[in-house]
């Protein structure tokens, strides 16, 4: 999936910022709540972390409809 680099480098910074991420399991939620003023959807946060889980950067976590 395409995400735009401005999305990609907020999503990175919150990540480094906080050393954890979580996001929703819902592809169809418009804004990830923690990224709501860069409008960054939450689809977009689910990928750029299951991108970075696939190299190895990060380890996922699931519970309770959650992606750590």
């Amino acid at each position: 999936m395409l995400i735009p680099k401005k999305n990609r480098i907020a999503i990175y910074e919150l990540l480094f910022k906080e050393g954890v991420m979580v996001a929703k399991k819902d592809v169809h939620l418009p804004k990830h709540p923690e990224l709501a003023d860069n409008n960054v959807p939450n689809l977009h946060v689910m990928k750029a972390m299951q991108s970075l889980k696939s190299r190895g950067y990060v380890k996922e976590q699931f519970a309770c409809r959650h992606f750590y």
